[in-house]
């Protein structure tokens, strides 16, 4: 684990010992580790996202009708226990 010198303004300061109280967290370090763990996970999905988007964009235009997506999407709902 590698340390850290971070300064804060004081309404921050003031913010971020409110957090640790109200929510639970036993130190600074833990409240402030836990805001870069979310915003991880948010970028991660994020990029998951954009590659998902990039995958569609780049498959093309598909020859299917609407109806015949929808009864395709149903079926894998059905099969994975989502309906």
């Amino acid at each position: 684990m590698s340390r850290k010198t971070i300064q804060f303004g004081e309404g921050q300061t003031e913010y971020i010992a409110k957090a640790v109280k109200e929510r639970g967290y036993r130190s600074d370090s833990e409240y402030i580790r836990d805001l870069v763990r979310r915003d991880e996970e948010k970028n991660r999905a994020h990029r998951d996202l954009q590659a998902e988007i990039r995958q569609g964009l780049e498959s093309g235009v598909s020859a299917k009708k609407v109806p015949d997506i929808l009864k395709g999407v149903e079926q894998q709902m059905r099969k994975d226990g989502r309906l």
